[in-house]
């Protein structure tokens, strides 16, 4: 089996593969999906001197930035918003939040398929503003306008007395506004980075485009951290303190202002046409490949039998992938029957629904190939997204840092994205140096081996939450007020989760892929983060409906001391310690990665030198990697 993993691996090794992308591309959702493609333009560079250069970057990173302190700005707080204003039961409101962030992590996949067949990137970023401005003023109407929510309770009323519920109009507008925001964020997050590549890309001169890429991917990075950690602590702490009509105009404003700067620059922008998107190759591959099902495969030579694209090494496609069902189906796609009416003189397909490319057919593999792995990090994703439980039992226990001061219930999510740059600076500048340094040769953790240990400190995550709630919930009954700060552990457990498995999950991708899929590795994260959110809320559903028979208090009940968050966090770290043992089968299945063959080539290189455990056969071999798995 490991024979034919490494015939696979050298059918894509002529294909240039991209560097991973820089760490913080984590903050970024899906911003970075397509970064590393601008690097590489087909446009003319002579039309894009005329515009374009570094003028244009604080229009751009103005734009992301607003953008990311409104939208996440609202989501904290939201639960709080649901359940006092639109009198909603903690289950309902958190099924609610799940599917918005659902739709936020799954539109930055239609936004990057516009963006590259239709509309180009300046149009979609411009319409996807306009989509989040929009989104913004009617969240904040709902705030504003009395008649847009349901009418307040008595104060002595408790939620489960209040009979007042949302009317259906009430709700389109909740959700139009939702909706709203969540379609902008999808156009924006794909695509303004690219954007912001294309406009300082010079190929004229790349010792110097390369110096400019680099310093505009860090002021880009540095800016998005910087708006996370603003809108959990700024925008929350105005919601608590100034009430939901501040609260929601403060980010409609942002949004305004992010429009307007990127709208202004407008004249100074290169603005690329729209091409071809990889979704679309995706899917003539599996048409072509079902049409051609009846086909028989080539025999003998396989020359001429299979279309090979201009420009392309590859002049047959693999075979059948380890552990992956009838995969050489999809050979049947670039089988050429009759070269003089499917080719033409230049050799493209005439009929891209007919036929497509060796190199076509080998990304789509490519894709399916890494799928179990990724299915892997959804169950991490699912422990990330109990943002609102959180919020709800911070609200209910002491956040007083001093008798004048307490942290907003919302604001403690900020712990795990300060671990995050804390854990990508520590990593980078003090772990792999010093480990490097001993080793005597530069030394990193393998991605498959950092997302497995980011599963391992998700499950104690959720161990931790367990315990905190269990102790909580005594005290509470004991009628001693608890610490809130006592909530920071799981957020930190959660960070360097976040950290290990998600960064390790974004370079696995990058490593493995051809550089023509490069734009794909930042949006199966995201991808994945949708589904989480789809699964949560169903999991949520079922705990709720099985634990709340016979008129039992449920687990998840709207009176935060007769609930049982704790168990519900029990359960979701065993559902992670079962999805750790399924990682596991799922990467010894995969094989070898790219790493590991760079690894045993520096092997080969080096005459024998042992870079699994530190032994040299005489060479030193200082400019390979070990690779730590």
């Amino acid at each position: 089996m490991e024979d034919d993993n490494t015939k696979e691996k050298k059918n894509l090794e002529d294909q240039v593969r991209l560097p991973p992308p820089p760490p913080a591309a984590l903050l970024l959702g899906n911003a970075a999906s397509d970064a590393a493609d601008n690097q590489i333009n087909t446009d003319s560079p002579a039309n894009s001197r005329k515009q374009g250069g570094l003028i244009t970057m604080p229009f751009i990173i103005a734009n992301e930035a607003f953008e990311k302190v409104a939208s996440y700005g609202l989501a904290p707080n939201m639960i709080m918003y649901l359940m006092k204003d639109y009198k909603m039961g903690v289950a309902k409101g958190t099924n609610i939040l799940f599917l918005w962030s659902a739709a936020t992590n799954f539109t930055p996949l239609f936004g990057a398929f516009m963006s590259d067949s239709f509309l180009g990137r300046f149009l979609t970023i411009g319409l996807a503003s306009l989509s989040s401005l929009l989104g913004t003023i009617l969240l904040w109407l709902t705030a504003m306008i009395p008649q847009a929510k349901p009418p307040q309770c008595p104060t002595t009323a408790t939620l489960s007395l209040c009979s007042t519920t949302p009317t259906a109009g009430q709700l389109t507008l909740l959700f139009s506004s939702l909706a709203l925001i969540s379609i902008g964020a999808g156009g924006i997050r794909p695509c303004s980075l690219a954007f912001g590549a294309d406009q300082v890309d010079n190929r004229a001169n790349p010792a110097k485009n390369k110096r400019i890429l680099e310093t505009f991917f860090g002021w880009y990075y540095a800016s998005t951290a910087l708006s996370v950690l603003i809108a959990l602590t700024a925008i929350v702490y105005i919601q608590d303190h100034l009430g939901w009509r501040v609260g929601f105009g403060v980010p409609a404003i942002l949004m305004l202002l992010s429009a307007l700067f990127f709208f202004v620059a407008s004249p100074l922008y290169v603005k690329h046409k729209a091409s071809t998107s990889l979704l679309t190759g995706f899917a003539r591959v599996a048409v072509v490949a079902y049409k051609n099902r009846k086909l028989p495969f080539p025999s003998g030579n396989i020359g001429g039998w299979y279309h090979v694209g201009r420009d392309s090494n590859l002049l047959a496609p693999s075979k059948k992938l380890r552990f992956v069902l009838n995969s050489r189906f999809l050979n049947k796609a670039c089988i050429v029957i009759d070269p003089e009416i499917e080719i033409s003189p230049d050799g493209t397909a005439k009929y891209p629904w007919n036929l497509c490319t060796v190199q076509q057919v080998e990304e789509l593999k490519a894709l399916i190939k890494v799928f179990p792995i990724w299915s892997s990090g959804i169950m991490l994703s699912i422990n990330t997204s109990q943002t609102s439980f959180p919020v709800i039992q911070a609200s209910s226990m002491d956040r007083h840092l001093t008798s004048g001061f307490k942290i907003p219930a919302a604001s403690y999510s900020m712990f795990l994205v300060v671990t995050i740059i804390i854990w990508v600076v520590f990593y980078d500048r003090a772990i792999l140096p010093l480990a490097s340094k001993l080793r005597g040769r530069p030394v990193k953790l393998s991605t498959k081996l950092r997302m497995g240990l980011g599963l391992v400190v998700s499950c104690l995550s959720m161990v931790v939450a367990a315990s905190v709630e269990g102790a909580r919930r005594k005290k509470a009954i004991d009628v001693v007020s608890m610490s809130a700060m006592w909530l920071v552990p799981q957020y930190v457990l959660l960070g360097l989760a976040e950290s290990l498995n998600a960064i390790g999950q974004i370079e696995f991708y990058y490593s493995e892929f051809p550089k023509t899929m490069s734009s794909i590795a930042s949006c199966l994260f995201g991808l994945g983060m949708g589904v989480a959110s789809l699964l949560a809320s169903v999991v949520l559903s079922i705990v709720n409906r099985v634990t709340s028979r016979g008129g039992k208090d449920g687990w998840i009940n709207d009176n935060i001391n007769r609930a049982r968050y704790d168990n519900y966090y029990y359960l979701l770290a065993v559902m992670g310690a079962i999805n750790l043992v399924y990682f596991g089968v799922c990467s010894w299945s995969y094989g070898a990665c790219e790493e590991d063959m760079t690894r045993k080539v520096g092997n080969n290189e080096e005459n024998g030198v042992e870079m699994g455990n530190g032994r040299s056969n005489g060479l030193e071999g200082k400019d390979h990697e070990q690779v730590i798995r």
